[in-house]
């Protein structure tokens, strides 16, 4: 008795050390051995089953049953066995008195039986199940009491068994099963014990049993315990969680990205283009094998987080340029067709026109990309598309055809406003801003050597009309002096100062004195 209370108290304390990890359910098959002390039911002993009412356990002898088995699963909570064992069936042959004994027995048994097995639970760590079945078992008696009783018994043969009984499974390792059990078998004759009082009165021979065995499990394959769509097997394989349905976590379960999208299960992101499977399959619809689905140069991560482009669509804005060179090479906006803003789409600039989509007037004309391309068919790379020394820009505004040269020079005796021309507040030395429109002047007068010109100084009304006339004389002569600087002969230029005389605008509004205050170009000769 001692010896069980041992025993419980050991398992008791593999239940709570024990880690979670084994495997109850989804095992396929499973085999192992069982060591069972055995406690003889019959006529001589008694554990309250039998007609003898003694209890005290001298009766015992040592008796044993050692088994092997191999199961196969059925189901979650069911299993089937095949079990067959060897031992020893014996004790002391008395009634109620130990002290009139007759003797002892001891027989030899091999039972072979079929077991059902069913464990409802589905618990980490530890499964109690329990039992029945039925088999046969063979006898032989090596040792019979003194007093034989009043009925001849069988001293050998084949009789019927039915086990029954509880357990517990307690996990040692990962294919590791400590099993312990109670129960008994009840059998189909009296003679077990080489005794039988009367054909009446007798009862079958039986005995219960305290197990303790080892149990070492196998795997179903099929087992797909986290409902992922794959088996424990194939997990084991790939490296998935068999217990985790989604093992990278990424929204999709292992089974549809190894089954249906062929993406790594243990990786969230397979093609590590900045979004994840998930996001890839069920919202963007974009390839999760591929980080760039739409091949423009961009991957599908940075086209939805950053540049907010179509990761389906190679050419967002549909201007001609994909949106990986937009973005890397030309700098333009992915996102709008016409970057500049100067009416031709970022494509034609770069492939037709060869003009800059960054820039509305590429060549700095005045005349924006469009309006040269479309309008004018001057030549958007070139300011000056004919060759004759003006601007396209501004031969558009003052009337001259760009593309003919023979205009390019004014006439005699019209008046051409000289913009750009800066000078400091009440001071006549030319700023430094203003040699862009003089070089412009300069070349003119390069081209056309013998045309004479005027120029000619204006103020607005500001200061006395002395002051202001001899402001508008000085910047005149500040400007022929910077173009004789250049090389141009002094005869060929005359001057004149106009003061506040010749306005053009108002000169009671601050845009008017701007205008007022001005050089005029003049060609006499």
């Amino acid at each position: 008795m001692k010896k069980l209370i041992y025993l419980l108290v050991l398992l008791g304390l593999v239940m709570v050390s024990q880690p979670n990890f084994a495997q109850f359910k989804d095992w396929g098959t499973k085999f192992g051995v069982r060591g069972s002390i055995l406690f003889p039911e019959n006529e001589f002993a008694n554990l309250g089953l039998s007609g003898n009412d003694n209890t005290s356990f001298d009766w015992y002898k040592t008796s044993y049953l050692a088994e092997g088995f191999f199961a196969v699963e059925l189901n979650n909570a069911l299993e089937m066995s095949i079990n067959a064992g060897y031992g020893k069936y014996a004790g002391l042959a008395y009634f109620n008195d130990p002290n009139v004994t007759n003797g002892e027995y001891e027989t030899t048994i091999i039972p072979i039986a079929l077991r059902f097995r069913m464990s409802p639970f589905d618990l980490k760590g530890w499964n109690p199940y329990f039992y029945i079945g039925g088999g046969i078992m063979h006898y032989t008696v090596d040792t019979k009491p003194t007093n034989v009783g009043g009925v001849a018994t069988e001293p050998d043969g084949w009789v019927g068994i039915f086990p029954a009984g509880i357990g517990l499974e307690v996990a040692l390792g990962e294919r590791v099963l400590l099993d312990f059990g109670l129960g008994g078998a009840m059998s189909t004759t009296y003679d077990l014990d080489g005794y039988r009082t009367s054909a009446e009165q007798d009862l079958w021979d039986s005995y219960l049993n305290a197990s303790l065995g080892l149990t070492f499990t196998g795997k179903n394959c099929n087992s797909d315990k986290d409902m992922d769509g794959l088996g424990i097997c194939l997990e084991d394989t790939i490296g998935t969680n068999p217990e985790l349905a989604d093992t990278d976590g990424d929204g999709l379960n292992d089974g549809e990205e190894y089954l249906t999208y062929t993406t790594n299960p243990l990786q969230v992101d397979t093609d590590l283009d900045g979004l994840n499977d998930y996001a890839e399959v069920k919202v963007n619809k974009t390839n999760p094998l591929i980080a760039d689905t739409d091949s423009d140069g961009l991957k599908d991560g940075e086209e939805f987080t950053q540049y907010k482009t179509d990761p389906l669509k190679a050419d967002t804005d549909g201007d001609k340029l994909n949106d990986g060179d937009e973005v890397l090479k030309y700098k333009t906006n992915p996102l709008k067709a016409d970057t500049d803003g100067d009416g031709l789409t970022d494509g034609d600039e770069v492939t037709q026109y060869k003009t800059d989509p960054l820039k509305a007037d590429t060549d700095g004309d005045e005349l924006t990309d469009y309006a040269e391309v479309m309008t004018h068919k001057t030549n958007p790379l070139n300011v000056d598309t004919d060759g004759g020394t003006i601007a396209d820009g501004v031969e558009v505004k003052r009337g001259t055809d760009p593309l003919d040269p023979s205009d390019d020079v004014v006439k005699i005796g019209v008046v051409y406003v000289m913009e750009d021309i800066y000078f400091d507040v009440n001071k006549t030395a030319i700023k430094p801003e203003s040699e862009v429109r003089l070089n412009k002047v300069l070349k003119t007068l390069q081209t056309y050597s013998d045309i004479t010109v005027e120029i000619s100084g204006h103020t607005d009304s500001d200061g006395s009309d002395k002051s202001n006339q001899v402001l508008s004389e000085g910047r005149a002569e500040s400007v022929k002096k910077w173009l004789v600087d250049k090389g141009i002969e002094r005869t060929r230029i005359t001057t004149v100062g106009f003061g506040e005389d010749k306005p053009v605008a108002d000169n009671k509004t601050k845009e008017g004195k701007q205008k007022n205050r001005r050089i005029e170009f003049k060609r006499v000769k």
